[in-house]
């Protein structure tokens, strides 16, 4: 979560329609993994993501994580009845729409950052893609 936000609540529902403006090309590493739905991933989902493909680099390689969830969902206690105003802050989320790269590696051979990636993309909510440099 975000050390700080503007607001506690946020409103729940965006544009999340069309393909992603930024964040759609390598800017780090040799591979990448990119998003093709659009769809909330959770913070859970990304740090199961983040492990997995840290289980599979061991020591050597570098990852970058291109997303942040700062996206605050609310939710009511079970069994409440409607009204009552918002429901209380329950996790966090990032909007990822389509073209979005979500993780990027460097420093490891071309099978193991597929196998890593593709471990990844099995914690993931979404269809993604394995890119490399050269297909950007």
């Amino acid at each position: 979560m975000p050390k700080r936000v503007k607001y506690r609540k946020p409103h729940s529902q965006p544009r999340i329609k069309g393909p992603a403006t930024r964040g759609t090309t390598m800017a780090f590493g040799e591979f990448g993994l990119k998003a093709l739905e659009p769809k909330w991933v959770t913070a859970r989902q990304i740090e199961a993501s983040r492990v997995a493909i840290g289980r599979h680099m061991k020591k050597g390689g570098k990852l970058w994580v291109r997303v942040f969830p700062d996206k605050a969902v609310t939710k009511h206690p079970a069994e409440t009845r409607m009204g009552k105003g918002k429901g209380a802050p329950d996790h966090w989320v990032v909007v990822v729409k389509p073209g979005r790269v979500l993780f990027e590696i460097e420093g490891i051979s071309l099978a193991d950052a597929q196998k890593a990636l593709g471990s990844a993309a099995y914690k993931l909510p979404i269809k993604t893609k394995f890119i490399t440099r050269e297909h950007i």
